[in-house]
């Protein structure tokens, strides 16, 4: 059987990547042909552009636009390395179509040959977001004799706004089987009347720890381990409670912090140019993970590391919240009052891999199940 998957593609952010990679990965472990829709529509094909003016003020007129664009190229040309790493994975590791769609119209005119797809993981229908409001990633291009569904898709949000409700009613409806990633995305589609839903995991789940510790890099994991013990700060809103619990662990531990994120200045060192395989190796090695991101966190439970989880400043917080609570752990996630708190070495990860294990095989079951219907 030939599959076509799609999801957010090539945005270089390191749970993207990754959650493409396992889906392709677990399907192709089950025998079957795998490949991913090459769908970059214009919303989200802006990363590492150089000329791109992404203030209004700046972009008024010629010498204005001049002025940013010069201001702004030497740290562009910097972060194209991250690009290429990113690149390299993607060529290496994800299998995907030759042919560049743009709309969901291109996707009609020229259909991805297939016979079932599938749209998911990560946040697709998030409608804070373009992505959410693209009928593309709602297989609104496939045709109705063909086997459509979701996994693990995610709204990341607790409710819709009611000008959306429709639309997502509308395109769901035509999925033959359809599942979510977060308890609060099931709720709304059964609020919008749907009552064959399921919750799954991410997709990052359906693969062994082998298959991850198969992408590390043992040299340069080694060459970071005989460097001391670290801790990894991923954070997408330079918070100022995760660097002072960071700063607190340093001091206490003699752990130097090592980040993910280019604004994180009081980090011993910075990989945020670096691309999904040594976010990998240096994750595996950590003594303690604080995180505002939903990947940073699964891999802290595939891993099982010690972990500190915050809420996100723009309010896309039901996949940690939902993810911790699934596996006992909700007293992890912290914010300023908490931290004086935290504790290491206190999560019980054989009672964790328990739920995980009930979590994984109901999740491959769905996909199994509905594949093969």
């Amino acid at each position: 059987m030939k599959i076509k998957t799609i999801t957010c593609h090539e945005v270089y952010n390191y749970g993207a990547s990754l959650q493409e990679y396992a889906l392709l990965k677990y399907l192709e472990n089950l025998g079957y042909e795998a490949e991913t829709i090459h769908y970059k529509p214009p919303y989200l094909s802006k990363h590492f552009k150089l000329w791109i003016v992404s203030s209004p003020f700046f972009d008024k007129n010629f010498l204005f636009r001049a002025i940013y664009l010069i201001l702004k190229l030497p740290k562009r040309l910097i972060n194209l390395k991250r690009k290429k790493k990113f690149d390299e994975f993607s060529e290496k590791y994800i299998k995907s179509g030759k042919k560049l769609y743009r709309s969901n119209e291109e996707l009609k005119a020229d259909i991805p040959e297939a016979d079932a797809y599938i749209c998911g993981s990560d946040q697709i229908w998030n409608s804070f977001f373009e992505n959410g409001k693209d009928p593309s990633f709602y297989l609104d291009f496939v045709p109705d004799n063909k086997l459509k569904l979701s996994y693990a898709a995610s709204f990341a949000i607790d409710e819709l706004e009611e000008d959306i409700k429709g639309f997502v009613k509308e395109k769901v409806s035509r999925l033959d089987y359809v599942s979510v990633r977060e308890s609060s995305g099931k709720r709304i589609l059964e609020d919008l009347g749907f009552d064959k839903v399921t919750q799954v995991l991410d997709p990052v789940f359906l693969l062994e720890p082998k298959e991850w510790q198969a992408l590390m890099l043992p040299q340069i994991e080694k060459d970071i381990v005989d460097k001391g013990k670290y801790i990894v700060v991923y954070d997408f809103d330079n918070d100022p409670v995760i660097k002072e619990l960071a700063e607190k662990l340093k001091k206490e531990n003699g752990w130097k912090i090592y980040a993910f994120n280019e604004l994180i200045d009081y980090a011993d060192k910075n990989f945020y140019l670096e691309g999904p395989e040594l976010f990998l190796t240096v994750l595996n090695t950590a003594e303690c993970i604080l995180a505002n991101s939903f990947h940073a966190v699964a891999y802290s439970l595939i891993l099982h590391k010690n972990l500190a989880v915050f809420n996100r400043s723009d309010k896309i917080n039901t996949r940690m919240r939902d993810l911790l609570q699934s596996v006992g752990l909700s007293k992890f996630l912290l914010d300023k009052d908490t931290i004086l708190d935290y504790e290491l070495d206190t999560i019980n990860y054989i009672e964790v891999q328990k739920k995980l294990d009930v979590l994984i095989k109901k999740s491959k079951t769905y996909l199994n199940t509905a594949l093969t219907s």
